[in-house]
């Protein structure tokens, strides 16, 4: 289903040059304005979907998109499946150490965690 969203252009010499949008609409759509830097770093874009348009951390797409299980991915890194599921929620702020493990055991660089 498609949102409509109210906007105003803005022309200069005839050409529209600005859009204005109400704050709240920008906030909502700015998540697919910052998917091009994401994935511009080679991440795919089943895993940029999830952590921009449905809040997923990253860890846990990446998990998803991989095709792994928590227990598995807690396995491969030395901790319970309790871990990772604490590593995986939205508020989690995990060591670089931690996220270095996880990148290791997913098989990608630490750098398409940290986004």
């Amino acid at each position: 289903m498609k949102t409509h969203i109210d906007y105003q252009t803005i022309d200069y010499q005839g050409n529209p040059a600005f859009v204005l949008v109400p704050w709240d609409e920008f906030n909502r759509i700015r998540p697919l304005l910052d998917g091009d830097k994401i994935r511009s770093m080679g991440i795919p874009q089943a895993v940029v979907e999830a952590h921009l348009l449905r809040a997923i951390p990253m860890i846990r797409a990446w998990r998803d998109h991989i095709g792994i299980t928590q227990k598995e991915l807690a396995a491969r890194i030395g901790v319970s499946q309790a871990a990772v599921a604490k590593l995986e929620k939205p508020t989690a702020k995990p060591r670089r150490a931690t996220l270095e493990k996880i990148a290791e055991a997913l098989g990608i660089s630490i750098e398409n965690l940290d986004v």
